[in-house]
Protein backbone atom coordinates (compact mmCIF):
# COMPACT_ATOMS: atom_id res chain seq x y z
CA UNK A 1 0.00 0.00 0.00
CA UNK A 2 1.41 3.40 -0.99
CA UNK A 3 -0.81 5.51 1.26
CA UNK A 4 0.70 7.21 4.30
CA UNK A 5 -1.99 6.25 6.78
CA UNK A 6 -2.49 6.07 10.52
CA UNK A 7 -3.76 2.86 12.16
CA UNK A 8 -7.18 4.52 12.45
CA UNK A 9 -7.32 5.33 8.74
CA UNK A 10 -6.22 1.77 7.94
CA UNK A 11 -9.20 0.53 9.93
CA UNK A 12 -11.45 2.92 8.02
CA UNK A 13 -10.06 1.68 4.70
CA UNK A 14 -10.72 -1.93 5.67
CA UNK A 15 -14.29 -0.98 6.58
CA UNK A 16 -14.67 0.85 3.26
CA UNK A 17 -13.40 -2.16 1.32
CA UNK A 18 -15.78 -4.45 3.18
CA UNK A 19 -18.71 -2.15 2.41
CA UNK A 20 -17.89 -1.96 -1.32
CA UNK A 21 -17.22 -5.70 -1.51
CA UNK A 22 -20.93 -6.40 -1.18
CA UNK A 23 -21.65 -4.56 -4.44
CA UNK A 24 -24.81 -2.63 -5.33
CA UNK A 25 -23.15 0.60 -4.18
CA UNK A 26 -24.34 3.93 -5.56
CA UNK A 27 -21.80 6.76 -5.71
CA UNK A 28 -22.37 10.46 -5.10
CA UNK A 29 -19.34 12.40 -6.33
CA UNK A 30 -18.43 16.06 -5.82
CA UNK A 31 -15.85 18.65 -6.77
CA UNK A 32 -13.22 17.15 -4.46
CA UNK A 33 -12.85 14.26 -6.89
CA UNK A 34 -11.68 16.61 -9.67
CA UNK A 35 -9.13 18.67 -7.74
CA UNK A 36 -6.33 16.32 -8.77
CA UNK A 37 -7.23 17.12 -12.40
CA UNK A 38 -6.51 20.80 -11.76
CA UNK A 39 -10.11 21.91 -11.13
CA UNK A 40 -10.53 23.42 -7.63
CA UNK A 41 -13.48 22.69 -5.38
CA UNK A 42 -15.69 25.18 -3.54
CA UNK A 43 -15.21 24.34 0.13
CA UNK A 44 -12.28 21.94 0.34
CA UNK A 45 -8.57 22.79 0.58
CA UNK A 46 -8.33 24.18 -2.99
CA UNK A 47 -11.55 26.18 -2.67
CA UNK A 48 -10.31 28.41 0.12
CA UNK A 49 -8.60 30.83 -2.27
CA UNK A 50 -11.66 31.37 -4.46
CA UNK A 51 -12.39 35.11 -4.75
CA UNK A 52 -15.46 35.27 -6.99
CA UNK A 53 -19.05 34.62 -6.02
CA UNK A 54 -20.60 31.86 -8.17
CA UNK A 55 -23.04 33.04 -10.83
CA UNK A 56 -26.70 32.77 -9.89
CA UNK A 57 -29.50 32.01 -12.36
CA UNK A 58 -31.36 35.23 -11.57
CA UNK A 59 -28.27 37.37 -12.12
CA UNK A 60 -27.40 35.58 -15.36
CA UNK A 61 -30.87 36.08 -16.83
CA UNK A 62 -31.54 39.65 -15.65
CA UNK A 63 -28.15 41.40 -15.77
CA UNK A 64 -26.57 41.83 -19.22
CA UNK A 65 -23.27 43.03 -17.77
CA UNK A 66 -23.07 40.03 -15.45
CA UNK A 67 -23.88 37.73 -18.36
CA UNK A 68 -21.10 39.34 -20.42
CA UNK A 69 -18.73 38.89 -17.51
CA UNK A 70 -19.72 35.24 -17.15
CA UNK A 71 -19.24 34.36 -20.81
CA UNK A 72 -15.90 36.19 -21.06
CA UNK A 73 -14.53 34.33 -18.07
CA UNK A 74 -16.11 31.05 -19.05
CA UNK A 75 -14.77 31.36 -22.59
CA UNK A 76 -11.26 31.09 -21.19
CA UNK A 77 -12.10 28.68 -18.40
CA UNK A 78 -13.68 26.24 -20.85
CA UNK A 79 -10.24 25.53 -22.31
CA UNK A 80 -9.00 24.40 -18.92
CA UNK A 81 -12.03 22.15 -18.43
CA UNK A 82 -11.79 20.78 -21.97
CA UNK A 83 -8.10 19.96 -21.60
CA UNK A 84 -8.36 18.53 -18.07
CA UNK A 85 -7.68 14.82 -17.86
CA UNK A 86 -9.40 12.29 -15.60
CA UNK A 87 -7.25 11.55 -12.56
CA UNK A 88 -6.61 8.27 -10.79
CA UNK A 89 -9.80 8.69 -8.76
CA UNK A 90 -11.98 8.92 -11.88
CA UNK A 91 -10.28 5.88 -13.38
CA UNK A 92 -10.71 3.95 -10.14
CA UNK A 93 -14.45 4.72 -10.15
CA UNK A 94 -14.71 3.40 -13.71
CA UNK A 95 -12.74 0.31 -12.67
CA UNK A 96 -15.02 -0.37 -9.71
CA UNK A 97 -18.02 0.00 -12.01
CA UNK A 98 -16.51 -2.48 -14.48
CA UNK A 99 -15.97 -4.90 -11.61
CA UNK A 100 -19.73 -4.84 -11.07
CA UNK A 101 -19.52 -3.28 -7.61
CA UNK A 102 -21.10 0.08 -8.52
CA UNK A 103 -24.80 0.12 -9.43
CA UNK A 104 -25.05 3.84 -10.14
CA UNK A 105 -23.06 7.08 -10.27
CA UNK A 106 -24.58 10.44 -9.38
CA UNK A 107 -22.20 13.35 -9.87
CA UNK A 108 -22.52 16.97 -8.80
CA UNK A 109 -19.64 17.82 -11.14
CA UNK A 110 -20.11 19.46 -14.54
CA UNK A 111 -16.68 18.66 -15.99
CA UNK A 112 -17.49 15.37 -17.75
CA UNK A 113 -14.41 13.63 -16.36
CA UNK A 114 -16.29 10.51 -15.27
CA UNK A 115 -17.31 9.85 -18.88
CA UNK A 116 -13.79 10.51 -20.15
CA UNK A 117 -12.43 7.99 -17.64
CA UNK A 118 -14.71 5.29 -19.04
CA UNK A 119 -17.62 5.31 -16.57
CA UNK A 120 -21.05 4.74 -18.12
CA UNK A 121 -24.60 5.83 -17.34
CA UNK A 122 -23.40 8.71 -15.17
CA UNK A 123 -26.27 10.83 -13.86
CA UNK A 124 -25.04 14.43 -14.12
CA UNK A 125 -27.15 16.04 -11.42
CA UNK A 126 -26.05 19.60 -12.21
CA UNK A 127 -25.67 19.19 -15.98
CA UNK A 128 -22.51 19.48 -18.06
CA UNK A 129 -20.42 22.35 -19.39
CA UNK A 130 -19.97 20.57 -22.72
CA UNK A 131 -23.59 21.38 -23.62
CA UNK A 132 -25.31 24.73 -24.24
CA UNK A 133 -29.05 25.47 -24.22
CA UNK A 134 -31.17 28.42 -25.40
CA UNK A 135 -33.40 29.80 -22.67
CA UNK A 136 -36.03 30.90 -25.23
CA UNK A 137 -36.45 28.00 -27.68
CA UNK A 138 -34.63 25.24 -25.71
CA UNK A 139 -32.38 24.45 -28.69
CA UNK A 140 -29.35 22.45 -27.57
CA UNK A 141 -25.86 22.76 -29.01
CA UNK A 142 -22.32 21.79 -28.15
CA UNK A 143 -19.90 23.94 -26.21
CA UNK A 144 -17.32 23.44 -28.96
CA UNK A 145 -19.71 25.07 -31.47
CA UNK A 146 -20.26 28.02 -29.14
CA UNK A 147 -16.54 28.29 -28.50
CA UNK A 148 -15.88 28.66 -32.23
CA UNK A 149 -18.56 31.36 -32.51
CA UNK A 150 -17.14 33.27 -29.53
CA UNK A 151 -13.63 33.08 -30.96
CA UNK A 152 -14.87 34.52 -34.25
CA UNK A 153 -16.79 37.30 -32.49
CA UNK A 154 -13.81 38.18 -30.30
CA UNK A 155 -10.86 37.92 -32.65
CA UNK A 156 -7.82 39.47 -31.00
CA UNK A 157 -9.56 39.80 -27.63
CA UNK A 158 -7.19 37.37 -25.91
CA UNK A 159 -4.29 39.72 -26.67
CA UNK A 160 -5.62 42.02 -23.92
CA UNK A 161 -5.30 39.38 -21.24
CA UNK A 162 -2.79 39.70 -18.45
CA UNK A 163 -0.86 37.02 -16.64
CA UNK A 164 -3.56 36.68 -13.97
CA UNK A 165 -6.14 35.09 -16.24
CA UNK A 166 -5.23 31.51 -15.45
CA UNK A 167 -7.02 31.07 -12.11
CA UNK A 168 -9.74 28.52 -12.82
CA UNK A 169 -12.89 28.29 -10.69
CA UNK A 170 -14.92 25.11 -10.05
CA UNK A 171 -17.72 26.14 -12.39
CA UNK A 172 -15.31 26.60 -15.28
CA UNK A 173 -14.57 30.32 -15.38
CA UNK A 174 -11.46 32.39 -14.63
CA UNK A 175 -10.64 35.70 -12.98
CA UNK A 176 -10.37 38.66 -15.38
CA UNK A 177 -9.90 42.43 -15.04
CA UNK A 178 -13.01 44.57 -15.59
CA UNK A 179 -11.40 46.45 -18.47
CA UNK A 180 -10.90 43.21 -20.36
CA UNK A 181 -14.41 41.99 -19.59
CA UNK A 182 -16.12 45.08 -21.02
CA UNK A 183 -14.74 44.50 -24.52
CA UNK A 184 -15.98 40.91 -24.79
CA UNK A 185 -18.81 40.23 -27.26
CA UNK A 186 -21.53 37.73 -26.34
CA UNK A 187 -23.37 35.73 -29.01
CA UNK A 188 -26.99 34.59 -28.88
CA UNK A 189 -28.98 31.62 -30.16
CA UNK A 190 -28.63 31.10 -33.92
CA UNK A 191 -32.20 29.83 -34.17
CA UNK A 192 -34.19 32.48 -32.30
CA UNK A 193 -31.75 35.08 -30.95
CA UNK A 194 -32.47 34.04 -27.37
CA UNK A 195 -30.06 33.93 -24.43
CA UNK A 196 -27.62 31.04 -24.40
CA UNK A 197 -26.71 29.36 -21.14
CA UNK A 198 -24.39 26.46 -20.34
CA UNK A 199 -26.47 23.38 -19.64
CA UNK A 200 -25.61 23.45 -15.94
CA UNK A 201 -27.59 24.26 -12.82
CA UNK A 202 -26.54 27.66 -11.51
CA UNK A 203 -26.76 28.63 -7.85
CA UNK A 204 -30.37 29.51 -7.09
CA UNK A 205 -31.64 27.32 -9.93
CA UNK A 206 -33.63 24.14 -9.33
CA UNK A 207 -32.27 20.76 -10.38
CA UNK A 208 -34.70 19.26 -12.93
CA UNK A 209 -37.26 17.07 -11.16
CA UNK A 210 -36.60 14.06 -13.39
CA UNK A 211 -32.91 14.04 -12.44
CA UNK A 212 -33.75 14.24 -8.76
CA UNK A 213 -36.27 11.39 -9.10
CA UNK A 214 -33.78 9.27 -11.03
CA UNK A 215 -31.13 9.89 -8.35
CA UNK A 216 -33.49 8.92 -5.54
CA UNK A 217 -34.40 5.78 -7.49
CA UNK A 218 -30.71 4.81 -7.69
CA UNK A 219 -30.33 5.24 -3.94
CA UNK A 220 -33.54 3.30 -3.28
CA UNK A 221 -32.29 0.33 -5.34
CA UNK A 222 -28.82 0.29 -3.80
CA UNK A 223 -27.34 -1.55 -0.86
CA UNK A 224 -25.09 1.34 0.24
CA UNK A 225 -24.20 4.95 -0.58
CA UNK A 226 -20.59 6.04 -1.04
CA UNK A 227 -19.90 9.81 -1.10
CA UNK A 228 -16.69 10.91 -2.81
CA UNK A 229 -15.23 14.40 -2.59
CA UNK A 230 -18.29 16.36 -1.45
CA UNK A 231 -18.70 18.48 1.66
CA UNK A 232 -22.49 17.95 1.34
CA UNK A 233 -23.07 21.55 2.38
CA UNK A 234 -25.86 22.07 -0.15
CA UNK A 235 -29.10 20.11 -0.04
CA UNK A 236 -28.68 19.11 -3.68
CA UNK A 237 -26.34 16.31 -2.60
CA UNK A 238 -27.03 16.05 1.12
CA UNK A 239 -30.62 14.90 0.51
CA UNK A 240 -29.35 11.59 -0.85
CA UNK A 241 -27.45 10.94 2.36
CA UNK A 242 -30.64 11.70 4.27
CA UNK A 243 -32.55 9.32 2.00
CA UNK A 244 -30.02 6.53 2.57
CA UNK A 245 -30.12 7.09 6.32
CA UNK A 246 -33.93 6.99 6.30
CA UNK A 247 -33.83 3.68 4.42
CA UNK A 248 -31.27 2.25 6.83
CA UNK A 249 -28.59 1.96 4.13
CA UNK A 250 -24.95 2.22 5.19
CA UNK A 251 -23.24 5.46 4.17
CA UNK A 252 -19.49 5.83 3.60
CA UNK A 253 -17.71 9.12 2.93
CA UNK A 254 -14.25 9.68 1.42
CA UNK A 255 -13.34 13.36 1.56
CA UNK A 256 -10.58 15.68 2.68
CA UNK A 257 -12.07 17.47 5.65
CA UNK A 258 -15.37 17.17 7.53
CA UNK A 259 -18.72 17.00 5.75
CA UNK A 260 -22.30 17.77 6.63
CA UNK A 261 -23.13 14.08 6.35
CA UNK A 262 -20.54 12.72 8.80
CA UNK A 263 -23.15 12.07 11.50
CA UNK A 264 -24.94 9.67 9.15
CA UNK A 265 -21.85 7.79 7.98
CA UNK A 266 -20.74 4.38 9.18
CA UNK A 267 -17.36 4.82 7.48
CA UNK A 268 -15.38 8.06 7.08
CA UNK A 269 -12.03 8.18 5.30
CA UNK A 270 -10.27 11.56 5.41
CA UNK A 271 -7.57 11.09 2.78
CA UNK A 272 -6.65 12.06 -0.81
CA UNK A 273 -9.31 10.76 -3.19
CA UNK A 274 -7.05 9.51 -5.98
CA UNK A 275 -4.81 7.37 -3.78
CA UNK A 276 -7.67 6.05 -1.69
CA UNK A 277 -9.84 5.03 -4.64
CA UNK A 278 -6.90 3.53 -6.53
CA UNK A 279 -6.13 1.37 -3.51
CA UNK A 280 -9.78 0.37 -3.30
CA UNK A 281 -9.98 -0.56 -6.99
CA UNK A 282 -6.77 -2.63 -6.73
CA UNK A 283 -7.97 -4.59 -3.74
CA UNK A 284 -9.57 -7.18 -6.01
CA UNK A 285 -9.20 -10.12 -3.67
CA UNK A 286 -10.95 -8.22 -0.88
CA UNK A 287 -13.67 -7.08 -3.22
CA UNK A 288 -14.38 -10.53 -4.58
CA UNK A 289 -13.27 -9.88 -8.18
Amino acid sequence: MDLALTPMSLTDLDALADLVAGGEVVLLTGAGLSTESGIPDYRGPTGLARRATPMTFQTFTHDAAARQRYWARSHLGWRVIEQALPNTGHHAVADLQQQGLICGIITQNVDGLHDRAGAVDVLELHGALRRVVCLSCSAASSRSELDARLQEANAGWSAQLGAGAATINPDGDVELADAVLRSFRVVDCRRCGGLLKPDVVFFGETVPADRVAASFALVDRSRALLVLGSSLQVMSGYRFVLRAAKLGLPVAIVNQGPTRGDAHAEVIVDAPLGQTLSWLARARTRLGS
